[in-house]
């Protein structure tokens, strides 16, 4: 039996493992930082997009507001949505904001039915009709 969360199988390579992918960081104001996540948003995700995030906080200039840019998100799970939530906690702590940039009905689903969606601050970019 597969679990829900888990990517389709034809997303998983012969080798069985799962593509880690692809974090950008672009600062876009002198308070604001666009980290860009390129892929899937599963359990390895956690590592790099957590890394990126703690680098950013512990630096000489900390973002006030972080947009985490998913839109070339390609699969959400319930992992990716934890990531979003300790994403949160950190900047929260430090006082800063997290927005989320949201691209597709793959990633406004799982936030809608986890009741993410109206917890953070959305930036619905989605075509209209999608």
């Amino acid at each position: 039996m597969t679990n829900p969360t888990d990517p389709p199988p034809s997303a998983v390579p012969a080798g069985g493992e799962l593509p880690v992918p692809d974090v950008t960081v672009e600062r876009t104001a002198q308070d604001t930082v666009r980290v860009t996540v390129t892929g899937e948003f599963t359990a390895e995700a956690r590592r790099p997009v957590i890394r990126t995030v703690t680098d950013l906080l512990l630096g000489e200039d900390p973002p006030s507001h972080l947009l985490l840019d998913l839109k070339p998100v390609t699969f959400l799970n319930s992992a990716g949505l934890s990531t979003v939530v300790q994403l949160h906690r950190m900047l929260e702590g430090r006082g800063s904001e997290l927005e989320l940039l949201v691209g597709s009905t793959v990633v406004a689903r799982p936030l809608q039915l986890s009741g993410l969606w109206h917890r953070f601050h959305v930036r619905d970019e989605r075509a209209p009709g999608s």
